[in-house]
């Protein structure tokens, strides 16, 4: 814990001095983080997977979790779906259920032995995308802004979709799990994300209308303005949690109706402390992940897994979401731009820790190493590829247009 502390705090402070340099050098601060990580994961083999194990950081998991989840419905701009509903809604609605399908069917073949629920658990680790491990892409003025956008609402809905499934599915493959039929854990996960909803909605709701009251009566703060947003999710998880609902679900919905509902003049000032929070929740993530790497590869990769992943961050999602795009407005290099610049990162993240928690024996093993490898892979591809396909895009197409898309 305290090499870890060490490591943490001094890799993030070199990285903040040096923000700006290593922005240009393409280095992140997440991709900093796992190198760290991996120093430690070196120094503390033996005593890293007991510590991973445990009712402590799957706790710490899960807030982290939900806290993201908030954060990243918050950042949808536009409206429910951004400038593009549309086309957000074709991306969300048809080609991640069809890129679910695509992962289970290919982890049939290429992961045999596992229950279909495991599958489930591994659809839901390798298809949510996220931008902390090439976030400059969202900023990128070579790529079409309506293209960024279209991402930008993606990476903010996708992990709250996707999280009742994963529960669901998570239930279902545990061993000593209540549930032995999908059925039974449906049962179970109905209710749950129902009252999360119900939660959720009222927090969300109530705090940005009492927020807007009290900015019309000027009582509040800039400061206070600032907490309120990271009181929010927080308090969605527990009450939820305290009432038999699904704790994520919950701080995403709580998102999605403050986004919504609140009326302010300066809403991205207001998002400065929560978003720095969250980034700082990701950093410690990405920390863990360069440690757990080193536990999960070195006992060898199998070809498959390889395989399955390059896979998964290819194929499994750039085909889905050229299809679910036809007949649409964006043209075909944008629609491929979007299909191709979909990073997986913290979410895959916290939902292998949830998993490697849950799991025993082979499911356990093949569930961290999936994440890892993808994880890894993700930070290659999309890290180096991502600018190499605007730069390229730019090249062809020249000036950047941004009209919108339906």
């Amino acid at each position: 814990m305290l090499l870890s502390l060490i490591a943490a705090s001094g890799v993030l402070a070199v990285w903040s001095l040096l923000g700006r340099r290593m922005e240009g050098w393409r280095l992140t601060a997440p991709m900093v983080m796992v190198l760290a990580g991996i120093a430690v994961g070196f120094a503390t083999l033996d005593d890293l997977a007991v510590s991973l194990n445990t009712d402590t950081a799957e706790h710490t998991a899960e807030i982290i979790l939900a806290v993201l989840l908030f954060v990243d419905a918050t950042h949808v701009r536009g409206g429910m779906f951004g400038g593009q509903p549309r086309a957000a809604m074709r991306v969300l609605f048809i080609a991640m259920p069809l890129s679910f399908a695509a992962a289970i069917a290919l982890g049939l073949w290429l992961l045999p032995g596992l229950s279909w629920a495991v599958l489930v658990v591994i659809a839901c680790i390798v298809v949510p995308i996220d931008f902390a491990p090439a976030a400059s892409i969202l900023r990128d003025d070579r790529v079409p802004e309506r293209v960024r956008n279209l991402l930008n609402v993606e990476a903010g809905y996708n992990d709250g979709i996707v999280s009742p499934l994963f529960i669901f599915a998570l239930v279902l493959a545990e061993k000593t799990s209540r549930a032995d039929t999908p059925l039974e854990a449906l049962g179970a996960a109905v209710p749950e994300a129902a009252i999360a909803i119900l939660v959720g909605l009222a927090v969300g709701a109530a705090l940005a209308l009492a927020a807007n009251a009290a900015q019309q009566r000027d009582w509040m703060t800039h400061q206070s303005a600032r907490l309120v947003l990271v009181a929010a999710p927080l308090l969605a998880f527990g009450l939820s949690l305290s009432v038999g609902g699904n704790g994520f679900v919950a701080a995403f919905v709580c998102g999605l109706a403050f986004n919504n509902l609140r009326r302010s003049s300066d809403i991205r000032a207001e998002l400065e402390l929560v978003d720095d929070l969250g980034f700082l929740l990701t950093v410690a993530m990405w920390l863990a992940f360069g440690a757990t790497s080193v536990m999960a590869l070195r006992s060898g990769v199998s070809a498959a897994a390889v395989v399955f992943c390059l896979l998964a961050l290819t194929v499994v999602r750039i085909l889905p979401v050229v299809v679910s795009l036809i007949g649409s407005r964006l043209p075909w290099g944008e629609r491929l731009l979007v299909g191709g610049l979909g990073p997986r990162g913290t979410t895959s993240i916290v939902f292998g820790l949830l998993a490697f928690n849950a799991l025993d024996g082979p499911d356990e093993r093949t569930v961290v190493l999936v994440t890892v490898v993808a994880v890894l892979g993700s930070v290659i591809l999309h890290g180096v590829g991502g600018p190499a396909a605007a730069r390229t895009y730019a090249g062809v197409h020249g000036k950047v247009h941004g009209a919108p898309a339906k």
